[in-house]
């Protein structure tokens, strides 16, 4: 692969994620990684029954229930739109 090529791929993924790349400037600077991922706590009303029952699901098959629910929120966004993967780090 030439120079210009490697450059032109650089540019690419820093455009596309350039959070990494700030990540990086920022171990530069300090030598500490920042996080990549950070967690919103929201709050939203579901049906009770349901709730209690997806409970009890995840408690039995101990998966956490917001993993769980960022899964199927993916799943869900991916089958409408393909090319949002490239925006996760699955």
């Amino acid at each position: 692969m030439s120079s210009d090529n490697v450059a032109k791929t650089a540019i690419k993924i820093i455009k596309r994620n350039p959070e990494y790349f700030e990540a990086l400037v920022e171990f530069e600077k300090t030598g500490k990684l920042p996080k990549f991922t950070y967690k919103q706590r929201i709050n939203f009303t579901i049906d009770e029954t349901l709730l209690r029952e997806f409970r009890i699901y995840c408690e039995k098959n101990n998966i956490k229930m917001s993993n769980k629910i960022e899964e199927l929120i993916r799943k869900e966004l991916f089958r409408k739109n393909p090319r949002i993967k490239k925006t996760f780090i699955l």
